[in-house]
């Protein structure tokens, strides 16, 4: 398989997607945040001093996927028409957050969902680490893409 950021001589490049079709293309993914029972009831009960952690960490996982191209050198900037993410408490130590992006265009949104999911973990870490420092981020992974030439991935 070759790597479609490489040129021929090893360099980084942007890959030219001028000659793509245009696509319908859609993305999940997710993260979860384990932290300490009486963190995650907190969170529910709303007294975390810096706000509502579920509705900061939603608008920041939105605001990233849109500014995804800006972190990741090797995106393109994309007309995204759908961004959703969603927390959930899974169980008393967890929250699962599931990110999906979706637009028409030549390139899929994969970075942009994952983006997303990891940003909304990290401010939900962010808003809760004067109460527990010991949270930890994981299991970010994609979990469905579809468009494209690639067709469907489902994990």
């Amino acid at each position: 398989m070759e790597l479609t950021h490489i040129d021929e001589k090893g360099a980084a490049r942007m890959v030219d997607v001028g000659d793509k079709d245009y696509t319908c293309r859609t993305a999940k993914a997710q993260a979860i945040v384990t932290m300490k029972a009486e963190t995650l009831e907190l969170i529910k009960e709303g007294n975390i001093k810096k706000g509502d952690v579920f509705s900061c960490a939603r608008i920041a996982g939105i605001q990233a996927a849109k500014r995804t191209f800006e972190l990741i050198p090797m995106c393109h900037p994309l007309p995204l028409e759908k961004i959703s993410v969603d927390l959930e408490a899974i169980n008393d130590t967890q929250v699962k957050i599931i990110s999906t992006v979706s637009c028409t265009y030549k390139t899929g949104v994969e970075m942009e969902a994952l983006t997303a999911a990891n940003v909304a973990a990290l401010t939900i870490y962010d808003m809760c680490k004067a109460v527990d420092r010991g949270m930890v981020i994981s299991d970010c992974c994609l979990l469905y893409k579809d468009g494209g030439k690639s067709g469907v991935y489902e994990r």
